[in-house]
């Protein structure tokens, strides 16, 4: 047996084998240069005509660099990933600037990125890619608590500083510089192999939901529903391997056959290539040898084997050979591929393994919890997983125990997908080995075998369902369920039911029943209400550090300019992306649900003051059953007015800052607290077609404030800008074009005049209150109001204290049109004071519009009282120091 080698490194960027000065994996070769070229190590200009590249994956470097280069080969890279994690993929897109971490080349067409890391890479490069995505969850495979840094090399800012030597480390040119995608610590490829291997998650330590923390089974739900990234995002087909079609592939390498003394031939590696259509091209000289040929196909493949140990079978005559090619529907179908490629200008190969009599394999143990150590067994052809067990278990030192208690585990490290087999004890080691790369010598490449102690494994997945009715028993909620989505008792319980809101928590102990639920839950419709599903991770509150309190994200992606999609995106990287929610996949209680035992942790909003107003509505309902039972709420702001942003100093509107130094100020902030008010609205008879025709809701209702509530003018004007913008949603994706729409709506309103102060009473903590001429009554919470203006004025007054967000009074203002809400928003004057009060009551005596934190309606006559509500919220206030580093 061979000695363990194990290497400290995290992911898909491991270290140069021990021992040797050549340079992990590359195939160098000299190179004429034809155009301005950079070095990938030292990123320099590489003067003169020759430099060195590798022929698998481009690397390229000046002569005197390469006895330095670390930078491991992609051909080798899957032999170096430490825990396999699978990739999570959105649909292709266009990245500037960026570079694809297989073939190194700049990403000029539509390419592939991870939600979850910082992988870019082409459409055809993706297969070529394993699966060494950063671990952000225990899943019952490899789990351990220890945390290394996990590298990614390029694609950072020009200005990128190496925490080794200071100096800059990034590149515009090529790809280059490394960065650990937990704690953000950036170096030079030459300077990260001596940072100490363990990562302490960097600035954001306290913020960030430690991996180890989370568990999730997910054997077979994709890493998108994992992580609840929308997949309206979504274009691609299902099948998602067929995507990566070869055409694109093709179009891109045959630019190099124009010369007339090349031939340009298709290579496929395997049957799974042949049945998907799959190959890639190469060009080689019309008069070449076979070894060359040989080898051309395999570094086509990003394979450095020995050319020696593979042959090319041509494509054709291995159609009348193997009977294994024949498509499962019928045999026709392929030989009459056969004859299509015999026609066809490139020639079609495959790529064959020769036969073997014995290999040296490699054996993972799957217990060990860091490093990468394996033991090299050789094998023949009457080895057994049994005989291999049997064999590995001394050089392991666990001799004395039963090997029963062991078995072998077959795994294929896709970039999209790992793929875990148990191999029958009686299987033959080299025949597994010679299926494998029949199939594709591709995936033999991403093949790894790992040595695991049999455990009763239990699974279970969370999946939280919301939209049903609310207020019903668990009983109820159960037989709904059994009605619509047929489940099944004997795998399926409820673990928690939340009937105020409607949702309840399912535990599934079977995959492809989690699977089945979840599917059809997407398409069932109950009284008019689509339900909706979404995979929850279980956090495990004691494995949380003393010191550390979460930040759980909440983002709308529907606020202000859309630009809540670049945010979601940018917090999944910095942070562990199962602490961010996206508000429109079940709203604010999945993400609460999921931090219901985390003993201490803040919020981040990230939408209008109207997404606030409907996370703390959801916190103060669910409050009761949270361990954390008040946790402090932070606001990005992303909507039109952002009233509340303003007050607790977060800005006017986020304008593309950047995330990380967004999350350092929310760290940092000051906690505060603030007064929220419950308006009970009592109508003493349903309008009939009320003004606009709107039907009323019925009374009576209680609804929360936060900012202001607004009578009249104020929210007729809220009222024409809401219709306009559910007209058409699509013009409303601005805050330009959406503050432009008040004015103009405002505009048309001048020549009105309404006596509101005629069709209102007011009663002030019992007392009756004499109203001026107005056309508009606003009792503001917060002293900013229609984005940014003093409603109040700043001049003191000694018949009123001076306005607070905690003092327990509410002021009631006065506006008497559009030009003077205009004045006010200009600064030039301040409203009406009329009151300031801990107790409303409102007597409407006949319709009027009202609008509640920017939700607008019109309000049949009757009552409104206004009073504080239960406990003042725990707010964050950005705080003026300026940033610790």
């Amino acid at each position: 047996g061979g000695s363990p080698a194990s290497s400290p490194v995290l992911g898909g960027r491991g270290r140069a084998v021990a021992g040797g000065s050549s340079p992990p994996g590359h195939g160098f070769r000299r190179v004429t240069l034809t155009k301005p070229t950079f070095c990938h190590y030292c990123t320099d200009f590489i003067w003169g005509l020759a430099g060195y590249q590798c022929e698998v994956c481009n690397f390229m470097s000046h002569e005197k660099c390469l006895k330095n280069v670390k930078i491991p080969c992609s051909c080798i890279a899957p032999s170096l990933v430490r825990v396999p994690v699978a990739h999570c993929f959105g649909p292709p897109g266009h990245y500037k600037r960026k570079f694809c971490t297989v073939c190194r080349k700049s990403l000029e067409s539509p390419a592939f990125r991870c939600e979850v890391c910082e992988l870019h890479v082409h459409t055809d490069c993706i297969l070529f890619a394993c699966s060494d995505c950063r671990q952000c969850h225990q899943d019952g495979h490899l789990d351990h608590d220890t945390y290394h840094h996990h590298w990614r090399e390029g694609n950072l800012s020009s200005s990128a500083r190496c925490e080794v030597c200071k100096k800059t480390c990034g590149s515009s040119e090529v790809l280059s510089g490394m960065r650990c995608e937990w704690c953000g610590i950036l170096a030079h490829a030459a300077c990260y192999i001596i940072v100490t291997p363990e990562c302490t998650f960097g600035r954001l330590r306290n913020m960030i939901l430690p991996p180890s923390c989370v568990q999730l089974f997910s054997r077979n739900f994709s890493k998108l529903h994992c992580f609840r990234i929308s997949e309206n995002l979504q274009t691609e087909s299902d099948e998602d391997d067929d995507v990566d079609g070869s055409t694109q592939g093709s179009a891109k390498d045959l630019q190099i056959s124009t010369d007339s003394s090349k031939q340009t031939l298709k290579i496929f590696d395997g049957n799974d290539a042949v049945k998907r259509n799959q190959f890639r091209l190469i060009s080689v000289p019309r008069i070449a040898k076979n070894e060359e040929v040989v080898e051309a196909a395999l570094r086509a493949y990003y394979i450095n084997d020995d050319q020696q140990e593979y042959e090319l079978q041509t494509f054709t005559q291995q159609v009348l050979l193997s009977d294994d090619v024949i498509n499962r529907n019928d045999a026709a179908e392929d030989s009459n591929l056969g004859s299509v490629f015999r026609e066809s200008v490139p020639e079609a190969w495959i790529i064959r393994a020769k036969p073997k009599d014995e290999e040296v394999i490699r054996i993972y143990p799957a217990w060990l919890k860091v490093g990468m150590a394996y033991v090299s067994l050789r094998v023949n052809k009457d080895s057994t997983a049994q005989t291999v067990i049997k064999e590995v278990l001394p050089l392991l030192g666990r001799q004395t125990e039963c090997l029963q208690n062991f078995k072998l585990v077959e795994v294929l490290m896709g970039s999209k997908q790992v793929q875990r087999m148990v191999l029958d004890n009686q299987e033959l080691i080299l025949n597994r080995f010679k299926d494998i790369r029949k199939t594709s010598i591709r995936q033999m490449n991403q093949t790894r075998f790992y040595i695991v102690e049999n455990s009763k494994s239990v699974v279970q997945v969370n999946l939280f369902v919301g939209g049903l009715p609310p207020q019903l028993s668990p009983e109820e909620y159960m037989n709904i369920l059994k009605e619509e989505l047929a489940i099944k008792t004997n795998v399926v319980s409820m673990s928690h039911v939340y009937q105020a809101q409607g949702a309840v928590v399912l535990q599934i102990s079977c995959f492809s029943e989690a699977e089945r639920i979840y599917m059809l839950v997407k398409d069932t419709v109950i009284n008019d209400k689509p339900l909706n599903a979404v995979v929850i991770p279980e956090v495990m509150a004691s494995k949380i550090p003393q010191n550390c309190c979460p930040l759980l994200v909440f983002v709308n992606p529907k606020s202000g300019g859309l630009k809540g999609r670049d945010l979601l995106y940018s917090f999944r990287k910095l942070l562990n992306p199962h602490q961010v929610f996206e508000l429109t996949n079940g709203g604010p209680l999945p993400g609460f649900h999921t931090f219901s035992k985390v003993p201490s942790f803040r919020v981040l909003v990230c939408g209008g003051d109207g997404t606030v107003g409907w996370v703390l509505g959801a916190l103060e309902e669910i409050r009761h059953k949270l361990v954390c039972s008040e946790p402090s709420v932070a606001i990005l702001p992303l909507g039109t007015g952002n009233d509340l942003g303003r007050v607790l100093r977060w800005g006017a509107g986020y304008s593309g800052e950047d995330p990380y130094s967004i999350l350092v100020s929310v760290d940092e902030a000051d906690d505060v607290l603030m007064d929220r008010w419950t308006i009970l609205l009592d109508a003493e008879e349903p309008a009939e077609g009320a003004e606009n025709g709107i039907a009323e809701p019925e009374p009576p209702k209680i609804v929360q404030m936060n900012n202001y509530c607004g009578l009249g003018i104020d929210a007729e004007l809220s009222l024409d800008f809401h219709h306009a913008r559910e007209e058409e949603p699509g013009k409303f994706n601005s805050r330009f074009h959406n503050k432009g729409v008040y004015v103009k709506v405002g505009l048309q309103k001048i020549s009105h005049t309404r006596n509101l102060h005629k069709d209102i009473k007011l009663q002030v903590d019992q007392h009756e209150v004499e109203l001026p001429s107005i056309e508009g009554l606003i009792f503001i919470n917060i002293p900013s109001w229609g984005s940014g203006a003093d409603l109040w004025g700043s001049d003191s007054d000694n018949r009123f204290e001076k306005p607070r967000i905690d003092d327990g009074l509410l002021e009631v203002v006065g506006v008497t049109g559009v030009v003077h809400m205009g004045q006010v928003q200009g600064g030039f004057r301040s409203g009406i004071r009329i009151a300031q009060g801990s107790y409303f009551r409102v007597t409407l005596l006949k319709p009027i519009p009202v609008q509640v934190d920017g939700e607008p309606w019109i309000q049949a006559p009757g009552q409104i009282i206004i009073s504080a509500a239960g406990p003042k919220v725990h707010m964050l206030k950005k705080s003026k120091q300026k940033q610790k580093k």
